[in-house]
C-alpha cells in the first residue's frame, strides 16, 4: 500500500537549480526523489548533531579519569604493535 504524499512548492536560486538538474539527469532520478534524498540526509545530519551535542555535554559532566586515559593509550599501543608496518 502506498503512503500518502503531499505536494510542496519550492523556490531555488538559479545556480542551485541548474546543479540539481544536472545531477538528477545523470542519476536518472526525479526532482522529487532528489529532494527527498536531500531532506532525508539533512534530517539525519540534524539527528547526528543532537547526538554529538548530548555526547559532548555528557563528557563535560564526566570526563575520563587519568586511569582511563592510560588504559586507552595502552590499548592503542597494543593494537598498533600488532599492525605490520
Amino acid at each position: 500500500m502506498r503512503k500518502a504524499a503531499v505536494k510542496v512548492a519550492m523556490t531555488l536560486p538559479d545556480d542551485l537549480y541548474r546543479i540539481v538538474e544536472q545531477v538528477r539527469k545523470k542519476t536518472r532520478k526525479s526532482r522529487s526523489a532528489v529532494l527527498q534524498d536531500a531532506l532525508r540526509y539533512w534530517l539525519s545530519q540534524q539527528e547526528q548533531s543532537v547526538l554529538i551535542r548530548e555526547y559532548e555535554a555528557g563528557y563535560r559532566k564526566r570526563p575520563e579519569t587519568r586511569q582511563e586515559i592510560k588504559a586507552a593509550e595502552a590499548a592503542a599501543v597494543r593494537m598498533l604493535a600488532a599492525v605490520e608496518w
